[in-house]
């Protein structure tokens, strides 16, 4: 007889025939007949003030009726930047101890700073998964390092390799509305329709969901789902179709001085904010409005549509869920929570942009040029952000914004609806509970029953840190039970602690380069002053001390150390051969290629840039070699009525170059070079075969030209160049493309070297 313990997991038994056996099914785990469904749907730099239920003026009357048949946190607090509370929330761990100090487009070598969430921190979809939940993502993930964001992978910190079943959305940090770049589960897929035939993200992203949800419970209605839906919105680029952005015309002529005092007020009316509580001062660098000159305030106000138009629509999406789930008969038993990651963001500078990256570039937009082209706010050819002064007016009625530890970057609005869990005596209610959104993951498992497990995966889990708020679900006065919570950003820190039976803030906000010695302290009564209007460092310096010796405690517990400033230079590549950037900065491309995310490219800008293109052509052949960006800013080469042409699309300003000769018909290598000057120009120079052909200046060498990545052999997405239409296929044969950053001589002669082995 064979013994049952010879195959793992078998409890029957086997003997030499059927008669003398007994069978044995495993059977899946399963949470239970009654267990609820689960949905976390998280906005993108969004403030305290910007929901309408929070105190704004934008329509958001689907997030208002999940407020009003649910509960309002008005003391909920996040990270000041998207990827770490991605990651807190995610494990209800802390993000430094997890691995995600900031976004997730770099790592520096500290366990603080991985570039993706340890695998020793299972997410909560890992968890539910092995708990018989179905798990699905659609929207923004932003938790793999954004170099292995390419079809090469590796994938094992995509979505599906962090738990969920299935996902439909965007790896980076930022997509375009209308044109973005997508992947659904392991794969990149083009968008499925245009702008013009009436696509948008976001509502393409709740599609996706609502169909997965059908698949599933379709199919196998006793197994519920976990679903996380991440919109894109409100991160720029601030995007809405037409009928939305008209909507907002006029709305804030008024100016941010009077629209922010009038938020305020709602929302000492509404009680989102204690009563007594200031509306903080204008932050550094937002001048009062009647300063601003005509053009400034057009320039503003449109923006500001633009941003509201986007949340207002993103809310219509919201509703669509909801309504999806009311006719599945699955709203009743669903945890639905609505929250942001972080405050109202301050990357639009202090004017506003017509494109974002001009604020990494340290761009200021000109409002008298920008003016020009305020038609195209909101639409398929902009990538607009804010001024300082809504950003700030989001965040009311704090001060400082996405980035900073102060409230304006922490302090976010949630909600939670679950009508078969919240006694109805309470819905509409307000919770003024301090808690963090590492809390909300272990008030998911003590609501579901779930204990995380120590070993996941055969690897040793970090403790969940995370405090439940379960019992303040039906309990509107019960006291939090998160008392002590850190904060840091890039060396800024807090720490928010209730000691003596008050509450408490030190802020420290850090000067980049600065030493951290020399950051000043700030100390805020809470009880009192919600705002941070009232530094009490000089007159309570004891109680200052001690908060501060609290923070370098917490600092260790968590992770959070070294202190680290840096930022922008860690986006750059760091070569490694066992990369996507190599160690001897060369690349080559061979088509047919899935489209190339922006990290995993050879950046154009900030150095010496060469491409060298071997191809064999009949006379006629055409088309695009090699497209970065789009048509917002990027940069496109091709092959144009037998001429080689570049077009460098400087934040819509084309600099066009042809070679002053004809591509020849047969085998060619076409080159292309670019080298910084001074300052921000640079020059562009064109070689058919080695020669020079073809040169001219740019006035504007971007540094970070675009969040959109590059494609070989076509220009993907919103074409670059208004020279062509669409992505403009090369019609000849593209053997290789060879980018080298640095010397130009060894990208072509690696080409020209690669085309006479071809020839022979």
């Amino acid at each position: 007889m064979t013994s049952p313990t010879a195959v793992p997991g078998f409890e029957g038994k086997i003997g030499r025939t059927l008669e003398d056996s007994e069978p044995h099914f495993q059977e899946r785990p399963h949470p239970g007949e009654s267990a609820p469904n689960v949905i976390v749907v998280l906005l993108d730099d969004t403030g305290f003030a910007q929901f309408g239920c929070y105190g704004s003026d934008i329509e958001t009357p689907n997030i208002d009726a999940l407020a009003a048949n649910g509960l309002r946190f008005t003391n909920f607090h996040v990270t000041p930047l998207c990827s770490p509370t991605r990651a807190s929330l995610l494990t209800g761990r802390a993000q430094h101890a997890v691995g995600m100090r900031h976004v997730s487009n770099f790592r520096t070598g500290f366990p603080h700073q991985l570039g993706h969430i340890s695998n020793n921190a299972a997410t909560v979809a890992e968890v539910l998964k092995a708990q018989g939940y179905v798990t699905f993502c659609t929207g923004k993930w932003h938790l793999a390092p954004t170099q292995e964001n390419s079809a090469a992978g590796p994938f094992d910190q995509w979505p599906l390799g962090r738990g969920f079943d299935r996902f439909y959305g965007f790896l980076e940090g930022e997509t375009d509305q209308f044109t973005p770049e997508l992947v659904i589960d392991n794969h990149h897929v083009p968008a499925p329709a245009t702008a013009d035939e009436g696509y948008h993200l976001s509502e393409d992203l709740v599609d996706q969901l609502l169909t997965m949800i059908n698949d599933a419970r379709c199919v196998r209605p006793d197994r519920p789902f976990f679903a996380y839906l991440p919109f894109g919105a409100t991160h720029a680029p601030h995007q809405a179709p037409q009928a939305w952005l008209d909507k907002y015309r006029g709305r804030y002529d008024e100016g941010w001085d009077v629209i922010r005092q009038r938020w305020y007020e709602r929302q000492l009316e509404l009680g989102v904010v204690p009563p007594g509580t200031q509306l903080a001062p204008r932050n550094p660098g937002v001048k009062p409005w009647e300063e601003l000159s005509e053009n400034e305030r057009a320039l503003a106000c449109r923006l500001q549509e633009a941003f509201a138009a986007f949340l207002d629509h993103t809310d219509a999406q919201i509703g669509r869920l909801v309504e999806g789930l009311r006719g599945m008969g699955e709203l009743e038993n669903t945890i639905l929570l609505v929250l942001t990651d972080n405050g109202a963001s301050q990357e639009g500078g202090p004017l506003g942009v017509l494109h974002e990256m001009k604020f990494f570039n340290g761009i200021l937009e000109s409002p008298d040029e920008a003016v020009k082209r305020l038609d195209e706010i909101g639409g398929p050819h902009s990538h607009t952000n804010y001024p300082w002064g809504w950003a700030q007016c989001g965040n009311s009625p704090f001060k400082w914004y996405k980035q900073n530890t102060h409230e304006g970057g922490v302090h976010v609005p949630m909600i939670v609806h679950w009508p078969a869990g919240i006694d109805d005596a309470q819905c509409g209610g307000l919770r003024r509970q301090f808690v963090n959104v590492a809390d909300i993951v272990p008030t998911l498992y003590e609501l579901l029953g779930v204990t995380p497990p120590d070993i996941f995966q055969g690897r040793p889990q970090l403790p969940v840190t995370g405090h439940s708020f379960a019992h303040v679900l039906d309990a509107p006065d019960a006291p939090a039970s998160n008392r002590l919570q850190y904060f840091e950003m890039a060396g800024s820190r807090a720490l928010v602690a209730e000691l003596d039976g008050r509450w408490w803030k030190a802020v420290a906000r850090h000067q980049k380069g600065a030493p951290f010695d020399d950051d000043r302290w700030e100390l805020y009564d809470l009880e009192v002053d919600a705002s941070e209007c009232n530094d009490l460092a000089e007159t309570e310096p004891e109680r200052l001390a001690q908060i501060v010796a609290l923070w370098w405690q917490e600092a260790e517990r968590h992770g959070v150390l070294p202190l680290d400033d840096r930022t922008i230079e860690l986006f750059r590549p760091q070569p490694n051969d066992r990369s996507v950037h190599r160690k001897d900065r060369r690349y080559l491309y061979r088509p047919p290629m899935t489209p190339l995310p922006v990290a995993a490219t050879p950046s154009p800008g900030g150095m010496a840039w060469d491409l060298a293109a071997s191809v064999t052509r009949a006379a006629d052949d055409e088309g695009v070699l090699y497209a970065t960006g789009n048509a917002n800013s990027g940069m496109s080469i091709f092959v144009q009525g037998r001429r080689l042409v570049v077009d460098y699309n400087a934040f819509g300003e084309h600099t066009i170059v042809e070679s002053q000769r004809e591509v020849p018909a047969g085998p060619a290598v076409l080159s292309v070079h670019l080298r910084r000057v001074k300052g921000p120009t640079g020059v562009l120079t064109l070689a058919i075969d080695g020669e020079a052909c073809g040169q001219v200046e740019l006035p504007l060498m971007m540094t970070m030209m675009s969040s959109v990545g590059a494609s070989v052999g076509q220009d993907h997405g919103l074409q670059v160049s208004d020279r062509y239409d669409g992505p403009f296929p090369f019609s000849g044969a593209l053997h290789q493309v060879d980018i080298e950053l640095g010397s130009r001589a060894s990208a072509e002669n690696a080409a020209q070297a690669r085309m006479e082995m071809a020839r022979q």
